[in-house]
């Protein structure tokens, strides 16, 4: 994975936790707090495995495991 590879991922997984918080604010106007709560959880899981993803990801290059390679285009 490149940098940018890195940076799109990043964008992709804030844009679904985001997406989440508006999926369950929507729902919770039409439908119970329940039902809006399960409609959000598998965005929420995803988002946040990403992340969780990414950051470890991050580490391991900061500590010169696993380097995530330069973009020289």
């Amino acid at each position: 994975m490149d940098q940018s590879g890195f940076v799109k991922l990043a964008v992709i997984a804030f844009g679904i936790v985001i997406a989440s918080f508006f999926v369950r604010g929507i729902s919770r106007i039409v439908l119970d707090v329940e039902t809006a709560n399960l409609l959000q959880a598998p965005l929420a899981i995803v988002g946040f495995g990403l992340l969780l993803y990414l950051f470890v990801r991050a580490t391991l290059d900061f500590v010169g495991i696993w380097d995530v390679e330069n973009s020289d285009s």
